[in-house]
C-alpha cells in the first residue's frame, strides 16, 4: 500500500502538466500495453479456437436459462470485463469524438476482445489455469515485463478519468452547479483540457483513503462494478433525452435504439446491486453527496439570483436620478465588478445608499470568459462613455488567456478610459445569506450553500489585483 499511495501522489502532481504533455509520454505505454495484451490472446485462441463459439448470443441465453437467478448473478462479475473501456470515453472533451473512435476500433476494442477469447481458450485448454489466466497467457520468462508493464497501464488508465473530473468540474461552474474555482487551460487547441487544482488534490486525498479503506482490488470490485453500471444506466437515459430534444428524433426510433442498451444496463446493474452491502455502497453515498452539493448550489444561486432582482435598477436610471451636486464626488476612479453586463452592481448600489458618496469617476466592469483560445487585443476591452462620468467597460479574455487587471487597464486606455492604478479602487460585494421567517430552502442547505461561497474563488483573485485596493461592501439577503 505505501507503493500504491507514492504511485498515486506522483500520478496527481503530475497533472498540473496538462492532458497534451502526459499524453506524449504515456500514449507510448498504452499502445505497447494494447498491443502485447492482443498477441497473448491469440496465443490463447490457437490453443482452443472453438473460443470463437463465444460470439453466439445464444449460448449466452441458454446459459441464463439453465442457471436461473445464479446465472443473473453471475452477470455482475461477467459486468467486470466492461468496466474499464468507458473510461476511454471520458476523453470525448479533451480530443474529441474522432480520435477516440479510431482508438476504439482500431486498437483498443480488438485487443481488448482478442485477450478475453485468449484466456477463454486458455481455459477450455487447461482449467487449472483459472487462478491467473491473464498472466499465465504469457510465457514464465515475460511474467515480470508483463506485470511492470500491467501496473504502468493500470496508472496510465487512470489519466481518463482524471481528466473527465477536471472536464466535469469546468462544465458544472459555467452551467451553474458548482462555485467559481481556479481553472488552468493547458492547451491552445482544444477547451476541454484543463486542470483544477482544487479538484486534483481533492482526488488524490480520496484516492488515497480508498487505498487505505478496502485496501485489495477484489474489495474494490463490488464497488467499481455499481459505479460504472449505474452510470452506464444513467447515461443510457440521458442519450434518449438527447436524442429526443436535440436531435428531434421521433419517439419509436428513440426507444428503439436507447432501449436496447438500457436493457443490457438494466440487467448489469440489477446484478450489481447485491454487492452494495461488500462496498458498493460507497459510490452511492458518494454521488449522493455529489448530487446534494450541486443542486444546493443551483438552487441557492437562482433564488439569491431571484431575491437581488427585486432590487435591481438599470444603470442609466441611476444616473438620470442623480442631482447636481449630490451626492458628494471624491477625486478618484472607482471600479465596480459586476456579473453582469447590463443593471447596477449591489455593490454600488449599497456604496451610494449608506456612505452617500460617489468618486468622479465610475466604472462598471464585467468580464466575459469567451469559448476560443485568444481574444484580439482589439476586441479586448469595450468601453461605453455614459454620462454624469460613468463608464461601462467589458473585458473579454479566451480560454487560453490569464484575466488581469492590467492587462484590462492597457485596452482600455486604448478605448478612452484611462486608469491609474494607483488612484483607482475596486469595489465588490460579499453577500450573508439570512435565514428567512418563510425561507424557500432548509436551514442545512442555507448552511451548505454559504460554506461553498465563503470557499469559491474570489472576483479580485481572478482578476490577480492587489488586496490592499480591494474593499468589499457585505450585504445581507434574506433566503
Amino acid at each position: 500500500m505505501p507503493l500504491t499511495i507514492a504511485i498515486l501522489i506522483g500520478l496527481f502532481v503530475f497533472q498540473r502538466r496538462g492532458t497534451g504533455h502526459i499524453g506524449s509520454v504515456f500514449g507510448p505505454v498504452m499502445v505497447a500495453w494494447f498491443v502485447t495484451i492482443g498477441a497473448l490472446g491469440i496465443a490463447g485462441i490457437a490453443r482452443h479456437p472453438a473460443v470463437f463459439a463465444a460470439l453466439n448470443p445464444l449460448l449466452a441465453l441458454r446459459f441464463l436459462a439453465h442457471h436461473g437467478l445464479g446465472g443473473f448473478l453471475a452477470l455482475g462479475g461477467v459486468f467486470l470485463v466492461a468496466t474499464g473501456g468507458e473510461a476511454l470515453y471520458a476523453d470525448l472533451g479533451h480530443f474529441g469524438k474522432l480520435p477516440i473512435q479510431i482508438d476504439w476500433f482500431s486498437l483498443v476494442g480488438p485487443a481488448l476482445v482478442l485477450n478475453y477469447f485468449g484466456q477463454g481458450g486458455l481455459l477450455l485448454d487447461d482449467p487449472r489455469a483459472f487462478e491467473s489466466p491473464f498472466y499465465l497467457l504469457a510465457p514464465a520468462w515475460a511474467l515480470y515485463p508483463l506485470v511492470a508493464l500491467a501496473t504502468a497501464a493500470t496508472v496510465i488508465a487512470s489519466q481518463a478519468v482524471i481528466s473527465g473530473a477536471f472536464s466535469l468540474t469546468r462544465q458544472a461552474v459555467q452551467f451553474g452547479y458548482l462555485p467559481l474555482m481556479k481553472v488552468v487551460h493547458t492547451s491552445a487547441r482544444q477547451i476541454g483540457q484543463v486542470y483544477i487544482p482544487s479538484v486534483n488534490w481533492l482526488l488524490m486525498a480520496a484516492t488515497a483513503g480508498l487505498v487505505l479503506g478496502f485496501r485489495t482490488a477484489s474489495n474494490l470490485a463490488a464497488a467499481y462494478g455499481i459505479a460504472v453500471s449505474t452510470t452506464m444506466v444513467i447515461t443510457t437515459i440521458l442519450a434518449y433525452s438527447v436524442a429526443r430534444r436535440v436531435w428531434a428524433w421521433p419517439r419509436w426510433l428513440a426507444l428503439l435504439v436507447t432501449g436496447g442498451f438500457l436493457a443490457v444496463d438494466v440487467a448489469f446493474f440489477g446484478a450489481n446491486m447485491v454487492k452494495v452491502a461488500d462496498g458498493g455502497w460507497f459510490p452511492l453515498l458518494v454521488g449522493a453527496v455529489l448530487f446534494v452539493i450541486l443542486s444546493t448550489w443551483y438552487r441557492g444561486r437562482t433564488l439569491l439570483v431571484e431575491c437581488l432582482a427585486k432590487d435591481s435598477v438599470p444603470l442609466e436610471n441611476l444616473i438620470a436620478g442623480l442631482k447636481p451636486g449630490q451626492p458628494l464626488r471624491v477625486p478618484g476612479t472607482a471600479v465596480f465588478l459586476s456579473r453582469s453586463q447590463q443593471g447596477t452592481p449591489r455593490a454600488l448600489l449599497h456604496n451610494l445608499k449608506h456612505n452617500r458618496v460617489l468618486h468622479d469617476r465610475v466604472v462598471v466592469l464585467s468580464v466575459d470568459a469567451g469559448e476560443v483560445p485568444k481574444i484580439p487585443p482589439a476586441k479586448r476591452v469595450e468601453v461605453e462613455r455614459l454620462s454624469g462620468g460613468f463608464f461601462r467597460a467589458t473585458a473579454r479574455f479566451g480560454f487560453m488567456q490569464t484575466p488581469t487587471m492590467r492587462d484590462v487597464v492597457v485596452h482600455a486606455k486604448a478605448k478612452g478610459l484611462d486608469l491609474d492604478m494607483g488612484q483607482t479602487t475596486f469595489f465588490v460585494a460579499r453577500d450573508t445569506l439570512v435565514q428567512a421567517r418563510n425561507r424557500r430552502m432548509p436551514a442545512w442547505r442555507i448552511k451548505l450553500f454559504s460554506l461553498l461561497g465563503r470557499n469559491s474563488l474570489h472576483p479580485s483573485d481572478f482578476l490577480g489585483i492587489a488586496p490592499g485596493q480591494v474593499i468589499e461592501l457585505g450585504m445581507q439577503v434574506e433566503l
